[in-house]
């Protein structure tokens, strides 16, 4: 982190004008950190990532002014309902924030105000970012993020209830497991309880494309089109994958509601002891679940208390599984006015120090892969997670399925959203309730699909 830190920040001098006059620059950016510097603004519009972040960045900015003390860093905290909306009103109206808390997006791209890093980042910076994350901030190989951490999606379990049911869940979080092996599990899971209530081996919520989204990509489907646009939801694949999952509704595996099944009653019912398992899982739930297992020991709250376990999506037997993964951080812009380039290398400046080796407190706290081996470091023997689920994150890691948005042109990326939300969602509904068949629901999506894509 010193080394990185001191390639980053120590001057150079350049004459410019005259032989007296000079002033220090940012190697790779070109930034003034002169006492003449002129001053500036950055804004940044970003969230509560995890339970400490608005403390965090205060700090964070504090440690750049020492630097740059000419640059002001503006910051607005967001809320997680009302952000995303608020943003999208000021980027069609030419007047996003410099920097934005978001994974990169084609649709940003097409608007011609992302601003393109490729220019300013400098070898050392590169260098320091672990393999294959810095492209989780591209755009067909063009940067516009830098990725704070790797998003994680998962499954979780109750380790009381898998071991009581003979589970080996160190061997799941080692090796994997299939959807036979997944099957044989659920009928150990799935029992009535004393008080007279279900335990299901399985509970997700019915109001998002989470779920299937992690299952079609652990049945050889990166996504709806492949990395190429080309359709993929139009065979035996998905007709196995939504078969898979109406068996397990079918067997009494999973609930029969599922389909009316908030994300907040989802929660409730795994607290609550009544599913061994659920979908999905970031491994932060390893933090959160902590936090509540002391307010349960502080009588704050009554409940159970639950020992999670971090597991992997079980994937078809002759599939490999896959991880959705992605990286979630801040994303450049510049204005309709155009600021200048000036301002555009002090943009990514406040970027490299929300996004350095302190700032990995925020994988830290989420329980994430750090993205820079700077982060590693600073935080090593820090860590928050239980080290099983640690190791079971890392594992996860090896087989990211990377997100097809990054190379789709902007076209085909807004038109597989489409298709997600008004012929994936109410067909998933469908499946969940039994309202459709399997086979109905693949004749709807080849339909559509050739209508949407010409394919």
């Amino acid at each position: 982190m010193k080394k990185k830190g001191l390639i980053l920040l120590t001057a150079a001098v350049l004459t410019m004008g005259s032989a007296c006059s000079k002033e220090t620059n940012n190697p790779g950016t070109g930034a003034s950190t002169s006492p003449e510097a002129k001053a500036d603004t950055v804004v940044v519009w970003t969230y509560p990532v995890h339970g400490t972040y608005e403390k965090d960045l205060p700090g964070l900015i504090e440690d750049f002014n020492k630097k740059y003390p000419h640059i002001k860093v503006q910051t607005e905290m967001l809320s997680w309902a009302e952000g995303p909306k608020k943003f999208d009103v000021a980027l069609n109206a030419g007047n996003p924030p410099d920097l934005y808390f978001h994974g990169v997006d084609g649709a940003y791209v097409n608007t011609g105000l992302a601003l393109e890093l490729t220019k300013y980042l400098t070898p050392e910076i590169k260098a320091d970012y672990l393999p294959g994350v810095l492209e989780l901030g591209q755009i067909q190989g063009k940067q516009y993020g830098m990725p704070l951490y790797q998003s994680q999606w998962a499954w979780g379990g109750n380790k009381r209830i898998l071991e009581e049911a003979g589970i080996d869940w160190k061997k799941i979080q080692k090796d994997g497991w299939t959807w036979t092996e997944f099957n044989e599990a659920s009928a150990k899971l799935t029992k009535k309880l004393d008080n007279g209530s279900q335990q299901y081996a399985l509970v997700t919520d019915g109001t998002s494309l989470d779920f299937i989204e992690m299952m079609t990509r652990n049945n050889g489907m990166p996504d709806v089109l492949d990395e190429k646009g080309a359709f993929q939801w139009n065979d035996d694949r998905v007709l196995n994958t939504m078969t898979f999952v109406s068996d397990l509704i079918k067997k009494g595996n999973m609930p029969k509601e599922t389909s009316a099944l908030t994300p907040a009653k989802r929660t409730e019912m795994f607290y609550g002891g009544q599913a061994a398992i659920i979908s999905k899982a970031i491994p932060y739930y390893d933090v959160m679940i902590q936090n509540r297992n002391k307010d349960i020991d502080a009588g704050k709250i009554k409940g159970e208390k639950i020992d999670f376990v971090l597991l992997p999506v079980p994937h078809n037997d002759s599939a490999k599984p896959g991880t959705t993964m992605f990286g979630e951080g801040y994303v450049a812009f510049k204005q309709k006015n155009d600021k200048g380039e000036e301002h555009a290398k002090n943009t990514f400046l406040v970027m490299e120090a929300l996004s350095g080796a302190k700032a990995g407190n925020s994988a830290n706290e989420l329980v994430l892969p750090f993205v820079r081996k700077s982060q590693a470091e600073e935080f090593k023997g820090k860590e928050m997670g239980k080290p099983e689920n640690l190791e079971a994150g890392k594992l996860l890691a090896k087989n990211m399925v990377k997100p097809v948005t990054l190379n789709l042109d902007i076209d085909k990326a807004a038109k597989q959203k489409q298709f997600k939300e008004q012929v994936v969602k109410p067909n998933m509904q469908a499946l969940f309730s039994g309202e459709k068949a399997p086979k109905d629901i693949l004749e709807d999506f080849k339909a559509k699909g050739k209508q949407m894509f010409g394919q």
